[in-house]
């Protein structure tokens, strides 16, 4: 009987360890993940921005100006398309929603700026 909870008891000290090392290598992942994603949302909301930019022919807003407005037209076309019942399905047709949504921040942006 010693022998047997002797056993298990060693057993279960070198799994534990193991298990550690598992769920540290799952963490460290899942934040390499973030970053990456956070990186590609920059990226992607900078091209966004920049063709709405063009589109509208502005004056431009700089890099960082054009990632939050491709970033907020992704969020404006996620919410307002679907609620107008517009579906662009694919890669491609959120893009063109992105850049909607952009070109719809853009404008108001202008719209603010004038009134004030």
């Amino acid at each position: 009987m010693k022998t047997f909870w002797c056993t298990g008891a060693l057993t279960l000290a070198f799994a534990g360890q193991a298990l550690a090392q598992d769920q540290t290598a799952e963490t460290v992942g899942a934040v390499m993940g973030g970053l990456i994603g956070l990186v590609i949302v920059i990226v992607v909301g900078a091209i966004v921005g920049w063709l709405a930019s063009l589109i509208v022919k502005g004056s431009g807003s700089g890099f960082w100006g054009d990632v939050l407005f491709g970033i907020g037209g992704s969020l404006i076309a996620g919410y307002l398309l679907p609620l107008a019942g517009i579906s662009l399905g694919g890669v491609v047709g959120s893009l063109i929603a992105s850049v909607i949504g952009a070109i719809i921040l853009i404008l108001i942006v202008r719209f603010i700026r004038k009134a004030s």
